[in-house]
């Protein structure tokens, strides 16, 4: 009876220490490299804030306050002239109703790898349907009316955009 118990003890042993080196594994290949990107985004990669008068300030303030990005990271970009300063940003958020008429503009300076995260408050009125078809038709772009989901977006869209080493 011991010899048994002692058989089946070790068959335990052998599926437990397989389940804890397979969940390892997975670990290694599925959580780590989403926190690795998610920990560069959040060192290393700017965010460009296309906003005009007090608007630009509470968005910096927002991100700011949230403790998530580096101040130096943030910078802003209030006229349309100033678009191609944007070329080192890895984000960009877009104050929708601040830049509607300059959004082409700046779709075409959006590199493909770079996110792109509206934020259109419901108080201001919606996006149009044509202009939603137009960024829904660009990689990597996302649309808010929510200051809180605003803050998801940023960080999903670092874990989720290519950066560079």
């Amino acid at each position: 009876m011991l010899e048994i118990l002692a058989f089946i003890g070790v068959i335990e042993t052998i599926v437990l220490v397989v389940g804890i080196i397979w969940g390892f594994i997975l670990w290694t290949r599925g959580v780590f490299p989403a926190l690795y990107r998610l920990g560069n985004g959040l060192a290393k990669r700017k965010i460009a804030v296309f906003a005009k008068g007090d608007n630009v300030s509470s968005l910096r303030s927002l991100l700011n306050d949230s403790k998530l990005f580096r101040t130096k990271n943030i910078f802003e970009i209030t006229d349309a002239k100033d678009i191609g300063k944007a070329e080192e940003a890895s984000v960009y958020l877009v104050f929708w109703h601040d830049w509607a008429s300059d959004i082409a503009q700046i779709l075409e300076k959006k590199p493909d790898t770079c996110a792109l995260i509206v934020y259109a408050p419901y108080e201001k009125g919606r996006i149009p349907d044509e202009q939603m078809k137009n960024l829904d038709g660009k990689r990597h772009t996302a649309v808010t009316n929510f200051r809180g989901r605003l803050l998801n977006d940023i960080v999903t869209a670092m874990i989720t955009t290519s950066y560079e080493k």
